[in-house]
């Protein structure tokens, strides 16, 4: 076992915080080679000092700042697939599709069964190579400044160009979530530009990881009532599920989907 002194190892947890990073305790165990139990000792530590907030699994700086979309892909990518496959597993045949700018819904780009015959439209530039590669997708990029923390463009000739579809499955990319504050993002250009695509789509689905129920983003794109469904994990905390269900939100469990 590793001998490392718990204060070390919250100096560690701490640091990691402050520099807006997620922990996961299974993951960190697994590094100072200690039990879960240890680090959620130090994490509840940590919260009581005010230094961080406990969530499922680990615990989020108390504020937590937005990322490039650089480095949000290839973290948890098993989890973003397994909501990736209950997402694709919703689509129609022939569907006019648009995939919003994020890592999750990059996932679901190599998951897409051939011959559906529908396309996609997107503002993002990984999701756009993505689709690029595969070579089988009708391929709509919806172009403008490049914003890099969304990872695509959502200024206004962005939010021009969606004004003019008629969208028929929307998956949205949501940062954060909440039974009071709704679906909210980090960058106001991307709430301005979401609310254009919830106006001209059909159908509206966002796929949540669950720490995103502990999110906090300061620019709301909506309420329960202007999304049609949330695929959240399959072990989302009952606490979260219920208070997401009494607010309004349609839930759908990934794993309660068959995959496509």
């Amino acid at each position: 076992m590793n001998t490392s002194l718990p204060l070390s190892r919250r100096d560690v947890i701490e640091a990691r915080l402050a520099e807006g990073r997620q922990i996961i305790a299974a993951s960190l165990a697994a590094e100072f080679d200690v039990s879960e139990d240890a680090v959620r000792r130090d994490l509840r530590a940590l919260a009581a000092e005010g230094k961080c907030r406990r969530v499922y699994g680990g615990a989020l700086p108390l504020l937590t700042p937005s990322q490039p979309i650089s480095a949000r892909i290839g973290q948890e990518t098993g989890r973003k697939r397994v909501l990736a496959r209950a997402a694709v597993a919703m689509i129609e045949p022939g569907e006019f599709l648009f995939l919003d700018s994020g890592s999750t819904n990059l996932e679901m780009v190599d998951l897409l069964q051939k011959n559906l015959e529908v396309t996609i439209a997107t503002n993002s530039i990984d999701i756009a190579s993505a689709v690029m590669k595969r070579g089988d997708i009708p391929l709509i990029l919806i172009g403008g400044a490049v914003n890099p923390i969304v990872g695509g463009s959502v200024d206004a000739s962005a939010v021009a160009a969606i004004e003019a579809m008629n969208i028929d499955r929307c998956f949205l990319g949501v940062c954060a979530i909440s039974a009071g504050g709704g679906i909210s993002v980090y960058e106001h250009a991307d709430a301005i530009f979401k609310r254009m695509l919830l106006k001209r789509s059909a159908s509206r689905i966002a796929l949540i990881t669950s720490e995103k129920f502990h999110e906090r983003a300061p620019h709301r794109i909506g309420a329960a009532a202007d999304i049609d469904w949330l695929i959240v994990e399959n072990d989302l905390p009952e606490t979260d599920e219920t208070a997401a269900v009494e607010a309004g939100f349609s839930l759908v469990k990934a794993g309660d989907v068959a995959s496509p």
